[in-house]
C-alpha cells in the first residue's frame, strides 16, 4: 500500500540525509574534464574531476518569524539542504604553451560529499 511505502521511505530520512542504499543519495560523482587555456595556445590535458549530485532530504520548510516591530525584514526562517562538498583538495594542471611557456590551472578536486543546510 501507499502508506506502507511511505512508512517505509521515512526510515531512511535522518538528519537530511537518504538511506545508504538509495542509489539516488548524494554522493561523489566522477567524470573526465579537458582543460584548455582560453587564450593562448597550450595543449589541452585531460583530467579527472568530481562533482557532488543526488537528492537530499525531501523535506523543506518555511516557518514564520515572530516579530515585535513594524517592519518584519525577515519573515520566514526557511530549512532546506542540499548536495554539497563535504571536503575538497587544490589540484593544479600544468600546461605547456607555445614558446615553451608553461600555465598553471587550479581546481578544486572534491573528496566527500554530503547534504548540508542551504544558505
Amino acid at each position: 500500500t501507499q502508506q506502507h511505502m511511505l512508512s517505509g521511505a521515512v526510515k531512511h530520512f535522518r538528519d537530511g540525509h537518504l538511506g545508504d542504499n538509495d542509489p539516488d543519495r548524494c554522493m561523489r560523482h566522477h567524470f573526465v574534464e579537458t582543460i584548455t587555456h582560453p587564450i593562448y595556445k597550450c595543449n589541452s590535458k585531460m583530467v579527472l574531476l568530481a562533482r557532488c549530485e543526488g537528492h537530499c532530504s525531501h523535506t523543506s520548510r518555511s516557518d514564520p518569524l515572530i516579530s515585535f516591530s513594524s517592519v518584519l525584514k525577515q519573515p520566514f526562517k526557511s530549512t532546506c539542504f542540499c548536495c554539497r562538498p563535504h571536503t575538497s583538495k587544490l589540484k593544479a594542471v600544468r600546461l605547456r604553451c607555445s614558446g615553451g611557456t608553461r600555465i598553471t590551472a587550479t581546481y578544486r578536486y572534491i573528496l566527500a560529499c554530503s547534504c548540508e543546510e542551504c544558505s
